[in-house]
């Protein structure tokens, strides 16, 4: 195991370049397994979620090649054996993608029952009750989802809840099926319009990319297609909040604006400068006195979830109290107990965080929960006074690539070394 251990007290300055998105690449890299032929795809995350869904692959069948450029080149033609196993999905709740695509292909899968970060429930029960509209037989015991359809039938389905990943399944594994399936109350993220673009761009024949309305009209096959992965927003937003919260300037390089806007109006209503231009986004708080802002996460277009716990440390030292309301998750507050030993005032009520400014904080030893935690203690130890170790840091290595790496070309004071 691994520790961070930072200093804190120095404003960063300068420019970064933002990786491709994690969670495009892992619906896009599942979707591999319903062509025929090799299929490159460039700018992946150097991710240990990456490498799982690959290692997946592989398991089951898949010939992977490494290409330049960030390039992976995935043959999943001859898949022999359709079963996510129980130590790669224990890990990475994103493995139940294989699903769709594997009833699509093959008509069966085996998919162990699925983990990931502890952040609250997050049921594949629509998943489930789509696949089975749509005519698989599905039958589970306490460890395995078993699935099978000899062939997977066009059918109308409306989401109960908005599911990313419960949207993107029930897109690929509808690709094969002959006639229009029709989606209801779909997911919108920009990771699930590259998967549509993505298969669109190989024949598939999706409309509705972005809207809450998707329709899928059935194809035969897929051609061969390269792709290279939609930018990641949220650790564009991350790199943005960690020149904000030390007063500093920093500029992310490799995203465009209109994938961070409810990021970008909340920076602002801080008093944080923001500009962008063509595939750049930057802050300027110099000469800000950050002013607290509230904020209700939601799923796109708004308030993303997976900025919250940043927008948390960055509200611990705003002057003003703030109110965050965690619409999407209902355990995702586990990094406040730590953000609390580093001097932060902040109060729970249930889904609700009442949070008041403080001066500064004080660094700690802490601990991370989960991935977009992580984030938070990294940003929070960035201002903190002195020195603050964080434990535990193979979540923040499942979404951000070299962490320390970025930041320090920024002007952090960031070691990584083996916990003791």
């Amino acid at each position: 195991m691994e520790r961070l251990i930072i200093k804190g007290g120095i404003q960063l300055h300068g420019e970064v370049n933002c990786s491709g998105a994690k969670n495009a690449g892992l619906p896009i890299l599942a979707s591999t397994i319903l062509f025929d032929d090799p299929i490159s795809i460039f700018n992946l995350p150097h991710l240990k979620d990456i490498s799982t869904m690959l290692e997946l692959l592989n398991s089951m069948g898949s010939e992977i090649r490494f290409e330049e450029e960030d390039g992976i080149e995935i043959d999943s033609s001859s898949i022999k054996k359709p079963e996510a196993r129980y130590e790669l999905v224990k890990t990475m709740r994103a493995s139940v993608l294989v699903m769709g695509p594997l009833l699509a292909k093959y008509g069966k899968a085996k998919i162990s029952q699925p983990g990931g970060c502890n952040i609250g429930s997050r049921p594949i029960d629509f998943h489930l009750a789509g696949l089975q509209k749509m005519g698989a037989k599905i039958t589970t015991d306490s460890k395995f989802i078993y699935l099978e359809a000899e062939r997977l039938n066009a059918t109308n389905f409306e989401f109960p809840k908005i599911s990313v990943t419960g949207t993107e399944n029930l897109i690929m594994a509808s690709v094969f099926c002959k006639g229009t399936t029709v989606l209801r109350n779909c997911a919108r993220e920009p990771e699930v319009v590259d998967l549509i673009n993505f298969l669109n761009s190989a024949g598939a024949k999706i409309k509705g990319a972005g809207e809450s309305v998707i329709e899928i009209e059935g194809v035969d096959k897929l051609k061969k297609v390269g792709w290279s992965i939609l930018p990641d927003r949220i650790e564009a937003g991350t790199y943005l909040v960690a020149g904000a919260i030390t007063n500093g300037h920093v500029r992310v390089k490799g995203i465009e604006s209109n994938l961070l806007e409810p990021v970008i109006q909340k920076f602002r209503e801080m008093g944080v400068v923001v500009n962008s231009g063509k595939n750049y986004v930057e802050v300027d708080a110099t000469t800000t006195e950050l002013v607290s802002c509230s904020l209700d996460t939601e799923p796109f277009p708004g308030f993303p979830t997976d900025m919250q716990a940043q927008f948390m440390a960055l509200n611990s030292i705003a002057k003003g109290v703030s109110m965050i309301a965690e619409n999407v998750f209902e355990n995702r507050f586990q990094h406040v107990v730590e953000l609390q030993k580093m001097g932060a005032d902040i109060q729970l009520d249930g889904h609700k965080a009442k949070i008041v400014g403080v001066s500064n904080l004080v660094g700690s030893s802490v601990i991370a929960s989960d991935l977009r935690a992580s984030a938070s203690l990294v940003l929070a130890g960035l201002v903190g006074k002195n020195r603050t170790e964080i434990e535990d840091i193979y979540h923040i290595d499942r979404g951000y690539q070299c962490i320390e790496e970025k930041l320090n070309k920024l002007g952090a004071e960031i070691i990584r070394q083996p916990a003791i």
